[in-house]
């Protein structure tokens, strides 16, 4: 289900499912107005008078182990989920069986957007390391956002830039060339780190390069053979999953949106 449609049933969506069983969540998180990560996450832009009125919403986090699911398709939807740690993947199941990955949420980033107009989730989000979320029940979410104009904005900038991450997506996927959707891949994964203070330019890849093909529509021998075009073009340098990104600038000229 896209972000569009979630948008128009944030305002008219009342009934919440059930919670499924899951790990333990922890009590007490951190609270948002002095987390070090809310320039990214659901309180990134707003005015910091209105911050408190996401700490009262969060009222537990949960602890994701590697190769655990936060969710499958076909869980029940009840809450949205923050990243304060760790690497995750998600994901769709098509309909001649395969896996379809859609992204790679890390800390800041927030995920369950899907099950919003349904009240189940149509894709799942697994763990690629140790991580955690704040929990964001999305009762609760809804009835502060009642309260609070600027949550209540918020939250609609939230979708808003799902939106254009899919948008971005489509783009990603229509008729670039392997190599030029490889270098937008791997600029985006450099703005996210810069942006959560780790370095834009030296990076390790938590997933697989079977799972990048799958996110960029292309298969592993691609992959592997864009990796090494761009390699000896003297671009990057890519060790294992250890990349280093050696001309930003000449990176960004292959890809005609940058």
């Amino acid at each position: 289900m896209t972000a569009a449609a979630a948008t128009v049933q944030f305002a008219s969506s009342r009934t919440v499912a059930a919670a499924p069983r899951r790990a333990v969540a922890s009590p007490l998180p951190p609270r948002c107005s002095a987390c070090s990560l809310r320039s990214t996450c659901l309180p990134c832009g707003m005015p910091t008078a209105d911050v408190g009125d996401v700490d009262g919403v969060i009222r537990s986090r949960r602890r994701i182990r590697r190769g655990e699911h936060l969710y499958r398709a076909g869980d029940p939807f009840t809450a949205l989920y923050g990243f304060r740690s760790g690497f995750f993947k998600s994901y769709v199941d098509t309909p001649d069986g395969q896996v379809q990955v859609t992204g790679f949420p890390m800390a800041g980033d927030i995920v369950g957007l899907d099950g919003i107009v349904t009240g189940v989730h149509t894709g799942g989000v697994v763990a690629l390391d140790d991580g955690e979320a704040c929990v964001i029940p999305y009762a609760q979410l809804q009835d502060a956002a009642a309260r609070s104009p600027a949550l209540a904005h918020q939250v609609h900038r939230m979708m808003s830039r799902e939106i254009v991450r899919e948008q971005g997506q489509v783009a990603l996927l229509g008729n670039m060339r392997a190599d030029a959707r490889l270098a937008a891949f791997l600029l985006e994964l450099s703005e996210k780190f810069a942006a959560r203070g780790y370095s834009a330019t030296d990076f390790h890849l938590r997933m697989t390069r079977d799972d990048i093909g799958s996110y960029l529509g292309v298969t592993l021998e691609t992959i592997s053979r864009a990796l090494s075009r761009l390699q000896e073009q003297g671009l990057i340098t890519a060790k294992l999953r250890t990349i280093a990104i050696v001309d930003v600038a000449r990176l960004r000229r292959l890809v005609p949106q940058l």
